[in-house]
C-alpha cells in the first residue's frame, strides 16, 4: 500500500480507501462484510469511509463492529452527513440540529469518540452556508472530528466554504466526487479550485459501479448476481452506464489493461490515482478476494502513452460537463420515496 497526504493537510491516508455504500447492511451478509474489512486491513488499507445514510444507518454500525479491535490511532475513519436518516422534517440537510444530532449518532454506531473526517454529503441550498460551517467549527472544537470535508461540490461552493473555514480555524481539506475514466466533470473547475485551495479528492466510483471491470457486454444480458441485477439499489445506479455504446468503448481497454500488465478493475483504480489531486480512491467489495485485487492498483505508475490510448478509446462517451455536478434542493428530499 502506498500512502498520501489528503490535500495539503498533515493526515496521511492509504490512497486505497475502503468504502461501504450499497454494501454493509445491505447487499452483502454481515459476516461477509465483516471479511471483507479484515482482508482491507490485511493488505494495509487504514481509511475507511461510510455515511450515516447507507442502508439506513446500518452500514456505520457494521464498520463500526469490524473495527472494533484495531488500533484506534492506525485508523483513519471518516463519515458523513445531509441526506435523511429519519421520518422528521429535520432529518435531514445541513442545520445545526442535524449535523449536532448526527455527529452523535456516527460516533455511537461506529462505536468511536471521534471521526477523523467528517464530510458534507452534499451541498445544501436551504440552509445559510454559515450556519453549516460554524456547526462543523464546533464539532471540531468539542473533538468528535479532527477534519472537515464534503461531497460533490462545485468549484464555487468550494470557495465559499474554504473561506468560512479559514475564518473559524477548521482544517477543511477534501472534497469526494465521482470520478472515473467515463466520469471526468471534475476536471476542468474543481480540480483546479482544489489544487489552489490545499483540497484533496477522495473519489468514489473509480470503477464506474463495476462497469470498467468489463465484464458487461454490449448486447448481452449482465452477469447474474451482478450490481447490474441487483434490486436493492444497484441496479438502479447503474442503469445510465448500462449502454451499448459505453460497453463497447470499454471492451477496447482489455488488451490496454493487459499491455500494462493490470486487471480491468485495478487499471480503472490506477488512472483515477494518477491524478495528482486525488488522495484517495475508495473501492467497495462484496467478497474479499475483490479487495485483494483493488488493492494492487497502489502505486502503478501508468506512462503518458498508455493514458493517451485510454483517452482515444473512451472519448466519444466520456462526460466532462462541469454542469453536472449538482446537490439536491431539499424538496426533492422530502418528497422521497
Amino acid at each position: 500500500m502506498e500512502y498520501r497526504n489528503l490535500g495539503r493537510s498533515g493526515l496521511r491516508v492509504s490512497e486505497i480507501a475502503y468504502g461501504n455504500w450499497l454494501t454493509h447492511g445491505s447487499q452483502v451478509e454481515k459476516d461477509q462484510a465483516l471479511a471483507c474489512v479484515r482482508q482491507a486491513l490485511e493488505v494495509g488499507i487504514s481509511t475507511f469511509d461510510t455515511a450515516d445514510v447507507y442502508a439506513g444507518t446500518k452500514a456505520e454500525s457494521v464498520l463500526g463492529e469490524a473495527l472494533k479491535d484495531e488500533r484506534r490511532e492506525s485508523l483513519e475513519i471518516f463519515t458523513k452527513v445531509y441526506f435523511p436518516t429519519g421520518p422528521g422534517k429535520n432529518d435531514h440537510g445541513l442545520s445545526r440540529k442535524h449535523i449536532l444530532e448526527s455527529i452523535d449518532g456516527s460516533l455511537q454506531r461506529l462505536g468511536t469518540d471521534y471521526v477523523d473526517l467528517y464530510q458534507a454529503h452534499r451541498f445544501d441550498h436551504s440552509t445559510p452556508l454559515e450556519e453549516t460551517m460554524e456547526a462543523f467549527a464546533d464539532v471540531v472544537r468539542q473533538g468528535k472530528a479532527l477534519y472537515i470535508g464534503v461531497s460533490e461540490w462545485t468549484a464555487d461552493q468550494l470557495r465559499r466554504g474554504h473561506e468560512l473555514a479559514r475564518e473559524l480555524h477548521i482544517p477543511f481539506v477534501s472534497n469526494q466526487p465521482q470520478y472515473n475514466m467515463l466520469w471526468r466533470v471534475i476536471e476542468t473547475e474543481v480540480v483546479p479550485t482544489s489544487e489552489k485551495l490545499g483540497i484533496g479528492q477522495i473519489v468514489w466510483s473509480p470503477i464506474a459501479q463495476g462497469v470498467l471491470t468489463g465484464k458487461y457486454q454490449p448486447g448481452q444480458a449482465p452477469p447474474e448476481g451482478s450490481r447490474a441485477t441487483d434490486d436493492k439499489g444497484g441496479a438502479s445506479m447503474i442503469e445510465q452506464l448500462m449502454d451499448d455504446k459505453i460497453l463497447a468503448r470499454v471492451q477496447k481497454l482489455v488488451p490496454l489493461a493487459e499491455e500494462a500488465g493490470l486487471t480491468m478493475p485495478q487499471l480503472a483504480v490506477a488512472w483515477v490515482l494518477q491524478n495528482p489531486n486525488v488522495s484517495a480512491a475508495i473501492v467497495g467489495a462484496s467478497r474479499p478476494e475483490q479487495v485483494t485485487d483493488n488493492v494492487k492498483a497502489a502505486g502503478v505508475k501508468l506512462d503518458a502513452g498508455l493514458m493517451k490510448k485510454i483517452d482515444k478509446a473512451l472519448k466519444p462517451v466520456v462526460q466532462t460537463d462541469p454542469s453536472l455536478t449538482r446537490s439536491p434542493q431539499r424538496s426533492e428530499l422530502e418528497n422521497r420515496d
